[in-house]
């Protein structure tokens, strides 16, 4: 599997916790939109697309399986974040 193309908006809001939104694509096949980038207490990460379960919590809707493919995705995130004007 290989990330072929991340682009990211960043979000200029005072106050909030999220700085951008990123899409992803997979093998020029398969595209994951919406993940958001926070700021944590320890610095930028990522959260995957996710929806509201009927018992008011959060479920993502699509996600890495392992620690790797994560790091994968941080990574190739953070990066263009870092880039993106």
């Amino acid at each position: 599997m290989q990330i072929t193309s991340v682009s990211v908006r960043k979000i200029e809001k005072e106050g909030s916790r999220m700085k951008g939104i990123a899409s992803v694509l997979i093998d020029d096949s398969f595209a994951i939109h919406d993940i958001r980038i926070i700021e944590g207490d320890n610095g930028l990460f990522i959260a995957m697309p996710s929806r509201k379960t009927a018992t008011g919590g959060y479920r993502d809707i699509a996600h890495p399986i392992n620690p790797d493919v994560r790091k994968m995705f941080e990574d190739a995130i953070l990066n263009e974040y870092e880039k993106a004007e």
